[in-house]
């Protein structure tokens, strides 16, 4: 099964995706802004034969949801009602800080890492989900 990642946020919104045996998830792109990102969303669905969305849950230290997560939650709905795909939750804390370990290790200059962050961040999210599930 196809899984998108998606690392939500209103500014940039990152993506991955895993390959269809499951075993590799890989940034896809960043997408910035709000502006038509459910359908932008949904022509990567289309193209990339997604069968099912991993969202990063960004849940607080404590376990507690705090603004962020029911901003996540919110988005969660629309993008149920207009993918009419399975939407599972991953707990995302800590993914954007190993996400910046992983450039920073790369190699990559910290003006382009912004670039990359959020899309290497929803691989995070993502390989977490894999190996949750025990894949």
């Amino acid at each position: 099964m196809r899984y998108l990642g998606i690392d939500y946020g209103i500014k940039r919104t990152g993506l991955a995706i895993c390959d269809p045996a499951e075993t590799i998830a890989s940034p896809l792109t960043v997408i910035e802004g709000q502006k038509e990102l459910l359908e932008k969303i949904a022509d990567i669905v289309k193209t990339e034969n997604v069968e099912a969305v991993v969202l990063g849950l960004p849940l607080n230290m404590n376990d507690s949801a705090g603004p962020q997560a029911k901003l996540v939650f919110q988005f969660a709905e629309r993008l149920k009602a207009h993918l009419h795909i399975p939407v599972h939750f991953q707990d995302e804390r800590l993914s954007s800080f190993a996400a910046e370990d992983k450039l920073a290790s790369a190699k990559i200059k910290k003006s382009r890492r912004k670039k990359h962050i959020d899309a290497v961040a929803a691989a995070e999210i993502l390989e977490a989900f894999l190996e949750d599930r025990g894949i």
